[in-house]
């Protein structure tokens, strides 16, 4: 396994953060890789936020319908997408896992939070100023892990095939 691997399969969500805050080079960093994301035809769809103000993150984990802990991450990244461009989804997905890997491997933890088809996503959009050709994608809250998590994942030959389903070498 490499490092590249390992960091991927090391990877859980966390939703409790140590009290620290985060430099913020390394928040630039995360966002580089954002911006660095795979993007369908070079379109690059996408906004990236970084909201480290504690009563902005407040106030977004209360327009949420099940994320309060944004309130204690150290950093909560947003991103957010143009709907007029056809792959705004897909590219802002891969946008949003290229932070979380980044985080990772920075040794911090963070949590995918759904934005795409949320009802709070407009409201989320309009506390911090995005402009409305944009709609939010997702939340990354981040931080020092105060508690990780290591739910059961099913195994491999449960989820993947090789050339076609059902069919054995």
């Amino acid at each position: 396994m490499n490092v590249g691997t390992m960091t991927i399969k090391s990877r859980r969500s966390v939703r409790k953060y140590k009290p620290t805050t985060i430099p913020p080079y390394v928040i630039q960093d995360v966002l580089d890789c954002g911006r660095l994301a795979p993007t369908a035809e070079n379109l690059q769809p996408w906004l990236f936020g970084a909201v480290t103000d504690k009563e902005l993150l407040r106030r977004i984990a209360e327009l949420t319908d099940d994320a309060l802990f944004i309130a204690d991450a150290a950093v909560c990244f947003a991103v957010f997408g143009r709907p007029d461009e056809t792959y705004y989804l897909e590219d802002c997905a891969a946008a949003t896992m290229s932070m979380i890997i980044a985080l990772q491997s920075l040794g911090l933890g963070s949590c995918w939070v759904a934005g795409d088809k949320k009802p709070y996503a407009g409201a989320v959009r309009e506390l911090l100023n995005v402009p409305a050709d944009y709609s939010l994608i997702s939340l990354v809250p981040a931080g020092a892990p105060a508690e990780i998590s290591n739910p059961s994942k099913k195994r491999l030959d449960e989820v993947s095939f090789q050339n076609r389903f059902g069919e054995t070498a």
